[in-house]
């Protein structure tokens, strides 16, 4: 490349650099209103969840319809993404794992019924022959509970009817701003604590009022939706979060491209100032 080619090359990574620190600085901000968001709602949500699970482990609630198993032939599979991109392999790692996740239904004569939550993985099935329901794609734009309550009812109304016998969620989790994985949580029926699970020390001798028949009834959806809405919350965490990884790698990226170039564009520079003094001396001997 000529100097002027390299310069220009200068000026355009310089350019990018300032897009991605500024990416890099909003997203920043994001996942600490996130973060902020999601740790006000899951201590709620682990301490219903976990105070359910001990009414759940009562012999007298394994009739309540949301706690009993049955056998598995339909599966509902909730997938949440996010709806932008810049984000590492936040999006294609959900992607592949949710498709990865269909396959093996498939294979076991499971009939899944598809939600998606994010225009990224709802794109990305439009091109499947997968068949999906997008009507809760947006619900990443606002993230609002009212949301998150219409596709939890939703998904307890299809169940109760048996239209479905498991519902189930992968999305990726939080952990830190730096470690962020995918998990799979079944949404219904709610899990009820087995004999030897450290969970079975609950204490479960409560006396109730009203009725702990009625109190499952009132809480236990609110649990759902809960929960439900608290996945959302966790995966645009880790979303903002991947994307403050990836934004800085690209600074980082750039900073050591804009290195580089610099370096080539000194030698070339030094190299042509050394040939015009080779030549103005080879002149001046000649004379």
């Amino acid at each position: 490349m000529s100097l002027k080619e390299i310069k220009a090359r200068i000026a355009s990574v310089r350019n990018t650099r300032k897009t991605t620190s500024a990416m890099k600085m909003v997203s920043s901000v994001k996942l600490r209103k996130a973060q902020q968001a999601a740790q006000s709602a899951l201590p709620y949500v682990n301490e219903l969840d976990r105070i359910l699970k001990g009414l759940a482990s009562m012999p007298e609630f394994h009739s309540v319809p949301m706690l009993r198993q049955r056998p598995v032939r339909n599966v509902a599979l909730v997938a949440i993404s996010s709806d932008s991109s810049l984000c590492g392999g936040f999006n294609s790692n959900i992607i592949k794992h949710s498709k990865d996740l269909f396959n093996k239904m498939l294979e076991v004569d499971y009939k899944p019924l598809f939600y998606t939550i994010g225009q990224r993985i709802t794109d990305s099935f439009k091109k499947t022959d997968i068949e999906i329901n997008t009507g809760y794609s947006d619900m990443m734009a606002h993230r609002l509970y009212k949301d998150a309550v219409s596709l939890a009812d939703d998904l307890m109304h299809i169940y109760l009817n048996e239209g479905v016998d498991k519902v189930l969620m992968t999305y990726t989790h939080f952990k830190s701003a730096g470690s962020q994985y995918i998990v799979d949580e079944v949404l219904l029926p709610l899990q009820i604590p087995a004999d030897g699970d450290s969970s079975s020390d609950i204490v479960t001798d409560f006396i109730l009022e009203p009725s702990a028949d009625e109190l499952l009834k009132t809480l236990l959806p609110q649990v759902i939706r809960m929960k439900l809405y608290a996945a959302v919350l966790d995966s645009y965490c880790s979303e903002q979060a991947a994307r403050v990884i990836a934004m800085q790698a690209a600074t980082d990226n750039a900073d050591n491209l804009i290195g580089e170039l610099s370096l080539q564009y000194n030698k070339l520079r030094q190299q042509a100032i050394t040939n015009e003094l080779l030549d103005l001396a080879g002149g001046q001997i000649e004379n």
